[in-house]
């Protein structure tokens, strides 16, 4: 097994704190935090110089915890994430139980079930989802490896994980669609 067992801990701290982190997601690497803390979000929106109005990604371990935050989802979203071939993010209409700035003015919410195993195991281990924003400033380019993340990002959160910094496989953001009565609308491919 991988050992990120260190990396979990600091996480788990930092996350219970209300502070952020910088992690390794299934797509590009994450600025992350306490999907349920409202000032936790904010403190997302202002690192990266974003507008509150801007939607950001929230990530859950399983469909169970999807389940838990969306107030009517329609199980057939997760048939189709199982034949998808890249990570997918869904918008969720009824948001439920997430930091109010986290949820759209419609009430709906995006979120990605992560396959990576330590965003898996971090998520498990924390029982909450997790916001997941790329580890750039609004408008600049996303960072496709570790080494691409700006000075500005890295002090500017409380803790960055070690495990993966070496990873130089480029990555490429997740797919989004939105899932409305069973039809699907390409937001992102």
């Amino acid at each position: 097994m991988i050992d990120f067992e260190k990396d979990i801990e600091q996480c788990l701290q930092v996350l219970k704190n209300g502070g952020l982190i910088l992690y390794p997601t299934d797509t590009v690497w994450g600025i992350g935090c306490d999907a349920t803390n409202e000032k936790a979000v904010e403190k997302v929106y202002r690192l990266k110089k974003r507008s509150d109005e801007k939607a950001m990604i929230v990530l859950a371990a399983d469909e169970r915890e999807v389940l838990q935050h969306v107030a009517a989802a329609d199980l057939s979203v997760f048939d189709y994430l199982q034949e998808a071939k890249k990570p997918t993010t869904v918008i969720y209409e009824g948001a439920i139980g997430l930091a109010d700035n986290l949820i759209g003015e419609d009430g709906s919410i995006a979120i990605r079930i992560c396959e990576e195993p330590f965003c898996k195991h971090l998520i498990k281990r924390f029982r909450k989802p997790i916001v997941s924003t790329s580890a750039n400033i609004s408008g600049e380019p996303t960072a496709k490896i570790f080494s691409a993340i700006s000075e500005e990002i890295k002090k500017a959160v409380d803790y960055i994980v070690q495990y993966r910094q070496d990873d130089t496989k480029l990555a490429e953001p997740s797919a989004v669609i939105k899932w409305e009565n069973g039809k699907i609308i390409v937001v992102r491919d």
